[in-house]
C-alpha cells in the first residue's frame, strides 16, 4: 500500500516516513496541500495521513479536494488540537480515523493495517464480480455490506485452491450461488458444476445417484448410469445440505474424497475421479458430530476451508439494495416503496433470508395498486412485528434509528459513507442523528 504524508512539519514527517518505511509500506511525503494535491495527482495512493493545521492549507480543505478527487481515497487526520468537534468535522469529511499529536506509532500501525485489510477485502470482492460474465449465475451477487464483501473476498481466496470447503448459512443465504461463484473463480470453470441436494434423495437411491451403478446392479437398473462424481469430471460437486447424508453412505463418501476413486454399484473395478467437492449445510455439522450423527473425519475432510454467510438480519443495508434489485426484476412498471413502508420493511428479519425477500417482493408487485408500495400493503407479519406496544409513530422512530444505526456501523461512522449508503444527504443523516439522540460513537464510547 502506498500512502503520502503531508505534513509541514519536516521532523514528524520524516519520523513517520521512518517508521513506515519500516513496516514495509511505500511512502511519499508532502510539505503542505498544495504538494500533496500535486503528488496525489500523479501516483495512485490509497492512504493519506494528513496534518490538520498547515501553513499553506489546512487539513479539512485538503482532504475535501482529495475525495473529490478520488472518492474512494483512505485518510487518517492528525492533529494537536485534539477536540470533539475537530473529530466530528474531520469525520464528516470522510476521514477514516483521527490522531493527536504527539502520535503513538503503534495505534496508528493498527489503525493503517485495519484499513489495510479493508482495502484488500474490497479489492477481493469486486474482482469477483467484475470477471463474472453476464448470465453466468442464476441469481445476481447483491450486496456492499462489509459482511458480503468479506464473503466476496473469501470466495477469491478459496476458488484460487483445490481443497474441500464448507459453506454454512441459514436457509435461503445464498450457499449454492457462491458454491457456483467459487466454481467459475477457479481453474475448473470450463468443466460441469453438478448439484446434489441431500434432502431430497430418498435413502435408498443415495449410492446409486453419488456413484452411478451398473446394468442389473439392482430390481429397475435396466442400463448403466453414471453417477455424479462421473459426471462432475474434472469439475465441481456441490452436495447441499450435506448433513442430510446417512451414516452409511457418509462412510463411502469418506472414502471416495479420500483415494479419489468410486465404484458403482454392482462393479468391483474403481474409477479414478478427479472432482473438487464443496459442501453447505445450515445445520451445525460439529455437534452433529458431537451426537454422533455426523462422521467427524468426513466433517473434517469437507471443512478444509470455511465460509460463513451471514443471515440477512445481521447486514440489514443489504435489504434495501436486494429489495431494489427484486423490485425491478418483477415489477411490471416502476414500483418503488415510500419511507415508512422501506423503514418497516428493513426491521423485518427475514427468517428465511434472500428466498424469502424475494417471494415477498413479488408478493407485492403482484397486489399493490399503483407503483407505490405503503405501510398497508406489507404483508402482516411484517407489519406487526413490532406489536410489543407504542404508537405507529413511536415504532417508525424505532426503525428509522436502527437504520442508522446500523448504516454508521458498517461505514465505521464515516456520516458521508452511510448517508450514502441510506440514499439521503449527508445533512439529513445528521439532522436524524440529532433527532434520534445518536451520537458519534467513536467519540462517544
Amino acid at each position: 500500500m502506498r500512502i503520502l504524508i503531508v505534513d509541514d512539519e519536516k521532523m514528524q514527517r520524516d519520523m513517520l516516513r521512518g517508521f513506515l518505511e519500516k513496516q514495509g509500506y511505500e511512502v511519499l511525503s508532502a510539505a503542505g496541500g498544495k504538494e500533496a494535491l500535486v503528488l496525489f495527482a500523479n501516483h495512485p495512493i490509497q492512504l493519506v495521513l494528513i496534518d490538520h493545521r498547515m501553513a499553506d492549507m489546512n487539513g479539512d480543505e485538503v482532504l475535501r479536494r482529495l475525495r473529490a478527487s478520488s472518492p474512494l481515497v483512505r485518510a487518517i487526520m492528525i492533529t494537536a488540537y485534539g477536540s470533539v468537534d475537530t473529530a466530528v468535522r474531520v469525520m464528516q469529511l470522510g476521514a477514516d480515523d483521527f490522531l493527536e499529536k504527539p502520535v503513538d506509532l503503534l495505534s496508528l500501525l493498527e489503525k493503517i493495517r485495519r484499513i489495510e485489510r479493508d482495502i484488500s477485502v474490497r479489492e477481493e470482492a469486486q474482482s469477483v464480480t467484475e470477471t463474472l460474465q453476464p448470465g453466468s449465475l442464476p441469481l445476481s451477487i447483491i450486496g456492499s455490506s462489509k459482511a458480503m464483501q468479506e464473503v466476496l473476498s473469501l470466495v477469491s481466496r478459496v476458488a484460487a485452491t483445490t481443497w474441500s470447503a464448507l459453506i454454512r448459512g441459514e436457509t435461503g443465504t445464498g450457499k449454492e450461488l457462491v458454491a457456483r461463484l467459487i466454481h467459475l473463480q477457479g481453474a475448473r470453470a470450463k468443466a460441469p458444476f453438478v448439484e446434489m441436494n441431500c434432502a431430497a434423495i430418498p435413502e435408498n437411491l443415495f449410492e446409486s445417484e453419488l456413484f452411478g451403478h451398473e446394468k442389473g446392479a439392482f430390481t429397475g437398473a435396466t442400463s448403466r448410469r453414471r453417477g455424479l462424481f462421473e459426471q462432475a469430471e474434472g469439475g465441481t460437486l456441490f452436495l447441499d445440505e450435506v448433513g442430510e447424508l446417512p451414516l452409511q453412505l457418509q462412510a463411502k463418501l469418506l472414502r471416495a474424497l479420500q483415494e479419489k476413486r468410486i465404484s458403482r454399484l454392482g462393479s468391483e473395478a474403481p474409477l479414478a475421479v478427479d472432482v473438487r467437492v464443496l459442501a453447505a449445510t445450515n445445520r451445525d455439522l460439529r455437534e452433529m458430530v458431537g451426537q454422533g450423527r455426523f462422521r467427524e473425519d468426513l466433517y473434517f475432510r469437507l471443512n478444509v476451508l470455511e465460509l460463513f454467510i451471514p443471515p440477512l438480519r445481521e447486514r440489514r443495508i443489504d435489504i434495501v439494495e436486494l429489495a431494489d434489485h427484486y423490485l425491478n426484476k418483477h415489477g411490471a412498471d416502476r414500483t418503488s416503496f415510500d419511507a415508512d413502508a422501506l423503514a418497516i420493511f428493513v426491521k423485518y428479519d427475514f427468517p428465511g433470508n434472500v428466498r424469502e425477500l424475494e417471494h415477498i417482493i413479488q408478493r407485492l408487485v403482484t397486489f399493490v395498486r399503483g407503483n407505490l408500495i405503503r405501510v398497508a400493503d406489507l404483508p402482516v407479519e411484517i407489519r406487526e412485528q413490532q406489536s410489543d406496544g407504542g404508537l405507529l409513530t413511536e415504532r417508525l422512530a424505532r426503525v428509522e434509528r436502527q437504520m442508522l444505526l446500523s448504516a454508521l456501523e458498517e461505514h465505521n461512522w464515516v456520516q458521508t459513507r452511510a448517508a450514502e449508503a441510506l440514499g439521503i444527504s449527508e445533512r439529513v443523516l445528521r439532522y436524524k442523528m440529532g433527532r434520534a439522540g445518536i451520537r458519534n460513537k467513536i467519540l462517544d464510547p
